[in-house]
């Protein structure tokens, strides 16, 4: 493998991590307050993929307008989510919630299957993020720079919102003990809204973005990218923001430098990432960032 081949490959690895990462955030705040794998969130990579492409080809609206506009959408759907599968079960055994989440993943799968058919749409990508450079002899398009540093931006303004605001303080707070928070006189049914809604706006940005960069959009798009970014967060340490971040860097990296330097095990680079989620939980269920979790029942 040459250098260049090499740094190419790093560039590629380094996207799918933010990727990765942008998904696996929203994970890992669900979990941290309601300890609820919420497997309908790699779904609304599809509902905010497809929101951008009727909004892009139906209302003729610019990519700066649609993009934002599909990205408030599907946190509003992330509420909505969160009010009609997983409030009415709060007091409820956690398998109920589990499967609540599966199947809210199924509806929006099969909803959209209905309504918009099977067949694969292609993602309007703005000719912007479609250029390609050269930078010290390395080929790099334009929309995998922007896809780290926008998963950047994303994660300060996340890290403000939970660390410098009260709104954060309150999700801290609920994460510790949801009841002594609900004493201490704040709302928390509006506080875990309130976390549906930035874990879906980020995972929407993930699901225009991996449109962007794979522009091919169908009803079970998110599947994959939604299991490897819950595989990436139980890596990271799921509950911490900074892990689940760190774990999707790593798993983005590790998938495309094992297909670069073997590349005869390109066939198995899905199963590459579920090795590494046995891996994990035998050996470090916490992750790498993660603490002991203590049951909050």
């Amino acid at each position: 493998m040459t250098t260049t081949i090499f740094f190419q490959q790093l560039t590629n690895g380094i996207s799918l991590g933010s990727l990765y990462a942008l998904v696996a955030i929203g994970y890992t705040m669900v979990y941290g307050i309601l300890r609820l794998i919420n497997f309908a969130h790699g779904d609304l990579l599809m509902v905010a993929a497809y929101t951008a492409i009727y909004a892009v080809t139906m209302f003729t609206l610019p990519w700066y307008l649609s993009f934002p506009l599909a990205i408030a959408l599907t946190g509003c759907i992330g509420i909505l989510l969160d009010r009609v599968a997983y409030k009415p079960l709060r007091d409820a055994p956690r398998i109920s919630l589990l499967i609540s989440a599966i199947g809210a993943s199924f509806l929006l799968e099969n909803l959209a299957l209905v309504i918009i058919g099977g067949v694969p749409k292609g993602f309007p990508r703005p000719d912007i993020f479609a250029k390609v450079i050269e930078i010290l002899g390395v080929r790099i398009q334009v929309l995998t720079i922007y896809i780290p540093l926008m998963t950047l931006v994303f994660l300060m303004a996340l890290l403000y919102i939970v660390y410098r605001t009260k709104v954060g303080k309150a999700m801290r707070a609920a994460s510790k003990d949801i009841e002594t928070t609900r004493l201490m006189g704040i709302n928390v049914d509006r506080i875990i809204a309130l976390t549906f809604l930035m874990g879906s706006s980020l995972a929407a940005a993930g699901g225009i973005m991996w449109a962007m960069k794979y522009p091919q959009v169908n009803p079970f798009m998110g599947v994959i990218p939604g299991l490897k970014a819950f595989i990436a967060a139980v890596l990271g340490g799921i509950g911490n923001i900074i892990g689940a971040v760190v774990g999707g860097f790593a798993l983005g990296l590790g998938e495309i430098l094992l297909v670069a330097f073997f590349p005869q095990l390109a066939q198995y680079r899905d199963a590459f990432a579920f090795v590494i989620l046995i891996l994990v939980l035998l050996f470090r269920p916490t992750g790498i960032m993660g603490e002991p979790i203590t049951d909050k029942t």
